[in-house]
């Protein structure tokens, strides 16, 4: 998605470059992408584009140039030893200097429209936290970053956001570290301070053996919303979700459906495992098992909706005929002609404005009781009423209880 681009240091040094990606709107906010101590390598690249996808003009500067352009290093222990000798050469203070280069290139792209924020992960957490407290940023986030702690006095440099996240096993950034830094911005309403315990220094690099992709997702979830809240861009969310689905249950046209999410999106329904994963897949499972396979009557009731700065969460009633084969809902079950109602939860995420992935929640058991596959007797199951208390939640409650009775008038 990239290119390299160059950038002049402020002390007339020469220059420099750095890799540039921008998102396929052709604009955004800007977003200077600090490195790891093993360069822009692969992985820093990819994450620029992960951004761009996103919806933001990324620029990750080549910050070793001083001592050697270009480096782009492994995991390898040949490659950890040449980049912590490469770490120990650097001159921090230059290195924030560059970062002030690579802002004022970033705010003259013509691509960029809106504020700047600052990401880094290790060493680039930390320049992100100096940048923010040098440098005239909107938004700073850094990830397991090392020796914070060290420079909290310039914490009143700091004029936008700051996003921290930690590691709970990172001898990197000890407790001690964590305290002192926590103590420092207990009372700052512009801080947000994260902690991923269990987890150890990387744990959003995929492919480093300390990977946990829960605490990836789920802190890559608060970066985006706080650069979403500091920078934007906003979109309208639920407009694109109502469109996703116009397509999938009204026009009923793969095509359209396919065109409203990222470029390598996937689906999961998760009672029944079914959707597919990358373009090919869910393009295969769209058309032949889902857009043209739902009953005619098919109807979605909204009950509720939750619009984050990232992803919507829907509530609703998925009604329908049971008049053919559903592949995805009862896979291999001949069609009964029961009609059925189901309480259904959509957990719908965004990568800049287009859908990146759907988590679909129904209870199975419910529906399997409705098209008669399922004897509730006996079972804490329940078949069309737990749609119609959902409607009405004045309708008994307990029913599956047998217990229930025995408690009436106790304290």
């Amino acid at each position: 998605m990239g290119s390299s681009i160059d950038i002049r240091a402020r002390d007339g040094s020469g220059s420099f470059s750095g890799y540039l990606a921008v998102p396929a709107s052709g604009s955004g906010p800007g977003l200077i992408l600090a490195q790891e101590i093993f360069g822009v390598n692969a992985n820093i690249r990819d994450i620029a584009d992960y951004y761009a996808e996103e919806g933001y003009v990324v620029l990750a500067p080549d910050l070793f140039w001083r001592q050697q352009p270009r480096v782009e290093l492994g995991y390898s222990p040949e490659d950890f030893a040449q980049a912590f000798g490469l770490y120990q050469g650097f001159d921090q203070d230059k290195g924030i200097e560059d970062i002030a280069a690579a802002i004022a290139t970033l705010k003259g792209r013509p691509e960029v429209k809106g504020g700047i924020g600052v990401l880094g992960f290790c060493l680039g957490a930390r320049l992100a936290y100096l940048a923010a407290c040098r440098c005239p940023v909107d938004i700073a986030i850094g990830y397991y970053g090392m020796g914070i702690e060290q420079h909290l006095h310039e914490a009143e440099g700091i004029r936008g956001r700051l996003v921290l996240h930690f590691a709970g096993q990172d001898e990197y950034c000890p407790a001690e570290a964590r305290e002192a830094i926590y103590r420092h911005f207990e009372h700052n309403d512009a801080a947000e301070l994260y902690l991923y315990p269990g987890v150890d220094h990387a744990f959003a690099r995929a492919g480093s053996p300390h990977y946990h992709k829960p605490s990836a997702l789920m802190a890559h979830q608060r970066s985006v919303s706080a650069l979403r809240r500091a920078i934007g861009p906003h979109y309208d969310l639920s407009a694109l979700w109502d469109k996703h689905c116009e397509y999938e249950f009204d026009t009923r046209n793969v095509d359209d459906t396919m065109a409203t999410m990222v470029a390598e999106p996937y689906v999961n329904h998760i009672p029944t495992m079914t959707g597919g994963v990358g373009y090919q897949q869910l393009y295969r499972f769209y058309k032949h098992h889902f857009v043209d396979n739902n009953p005619p009557d098919t109807k979605l009731t909204p009950i509720s909706r939750t619009i984050g700065d990232t992803q919507i969460v829907d509530e609703l009633i998925f009604s329908f005929t049971h008049s053919r084969e559903i592949d995805w809902l009862l896979p291999g079950v001949a069609p009964t002609g029961r009609y059925v109602e189901i309480p259904l939860l959509a957990v719908v995420k965004f990568r800049g404005d287009k859908l990146y992935h759907e988590h679909i929640y129904w209870d199975q058991a419910s529906l399997l009781v409705q098209v008669g596959l399922l004897d509730p007797t006996g079972l804490p199951v329940a078949g069309r009423e737990t749609a119609a208390k959902l409607l009405d939640e004045s309708l008994p409650s307990n029913t599956l209880m047998a217990r229930w009775q025995q408690s009436e008038g106790k304290d």
